[in-house]
C-alpha cells in the first residue's frame, strides 16, 4: 500500500453502514494512511500503535473488526490474536510483510479470519474487510444456516446458538469455524465444492486458507483428526460433513 494508492480517490466499494474498525500498527505513517482511507470509505476508525494499546481499546470500546499488523515491538499480532481467541471472537485481518506460505498458515492458525501481505492494493483491503463482515452478518440471517444440529459422534454443533460440545464439554469456536459449520448444516452428508465453501466464507479459492480452516476444525470435531470420520475430503470435488442426524 502506498500513499499515492491510498489518497488518490475514494473506492467504489464504500459501504453503506459504519462498522467500527480497530487498526493496530506500529508504523505511524501507515496507521495514519489506513485511518484516513478507511474513514473515507465508510468506517469508524480507532487506532493503536501496539498490542498493549489495542487491549486498552478492546476493554472500553466495541469493535466490528480489527486490522492487525503481525510484526510489532513487544507482543506480536499473531500472539495477540491467539490470546483474544480465548475470550473474544472479534474478526481479525492480519497485515504482514512476510508472504511465505508458512507465514500465512501460521497467521490463520492463530485464529485470524484473513491475511493480507504488504504491500497491498487499497481496494483489496476493502474487499477483504467487506468479505469478513459479510460472513459475520450471515450468522444472523436465518436463510444462511439450518436449525438442525450436526451430530458428529460425541460432538454436536447447534446452529441455533453456534455452540459445539464434545462428549458434553463445551468447545470454543472461532468465527471462521462457526461459519464453516453453519455451511455444513445446510447440506449435511453432501459434497460441497471448494468454490462453494470459499464463497460462503467470503475468501478467495487460492492458496491454503480453506485447508487451514478445515484442519483446525477437524481438531475440534474429530476423535482422530489424522483419520477424519466426519469432515471428509472428497478428492477433486470438495468436502463432506457426515452427520448422524440430518
Amino acid at each position: 500500500m502506498t500513499s499515492n494508492g491510498i489518497l488518490s480517490k475514494k473506492s467504489n466499494h464504500k459501504i453503506t453502514f459504519s462498522p467500527h474498525v480497530l487498526v493496530v500498527d506500529d508504523d505511524d505513517r501507515l496507521r495514519d494512511l489506513l485511518k484516513r482511507y478507511l474513514a473515507e470509505n465508510g468506517y469508524r476508525v480507532t487506532t493503536a500503535s501496539s498490542a498493549a494499546e489495542a487491549r486498552i481499546h478492546l476493554k472500553g470500546l466495541e469493535f466490528d473488526i480489527m486490522v492487525l499488523d503481525v510484526m510489532m515491538p513487544g507482543e506480536s499480532g499473531t500472539n495477540l490474536t491467539k490470546s483474544l481467541r480465548k475470550k473474544n471472537d472479534i474478526p481479525v485481518l492480519l497485515l504482514t510483510a512476510m508472504g511465505e506460505p508458512k507465514d500465512r498458515i501460521s497467521g490463520l492458525e492463530s485464529g485470524a479470519d484473513d491475511y493480507l501481505t504488504k504491500p497491498f492494493e487499497p481496494r483489496e483491503l476493502l474487499l477483504r474487510l467487506a468479505g469478513i463482515l459479510r460472513r459475520t452478518d450471515q450468522r444472523g440471517n436465518p436463510e444462511s444456516k439450518s436449525s438442525i444440529p450436526l451430530q458428529l459422534g460425541t460432538s454436536i454443533f447447534d446452529p441455533k446458538n453456534n455452540t459445539l460440545t464434545k462428549a458434553g464439554e463445551s468447545i470454543r469456536l472461532t468465527r471462521s469455524e462457526i461459519d464453516l459449520l453453519n455451511c455444513f448444516t445446510l447440506r449435511p452428508n453432501e459434497t460441497i465444492t471448494r468454490d462453494e465453501l470459499c464463497e460462503y466464507l467470503g475468501i478467495a479459492n487460492s492458496g491454503r486458507a480453506l485447508d487451514v480452516q478445515i484442519t483446525r476444525l477437524r481438531r475440534k470435531v474429530e476423535p482422530n483428526p489424522r483419520d477424519p470420520q466426519y469432515l471428509k475430503t472428497i478428492w477433486g470435488a470438495g468436502y463432506l460433513m457426515r452427520s448422524d442426524r440430518s
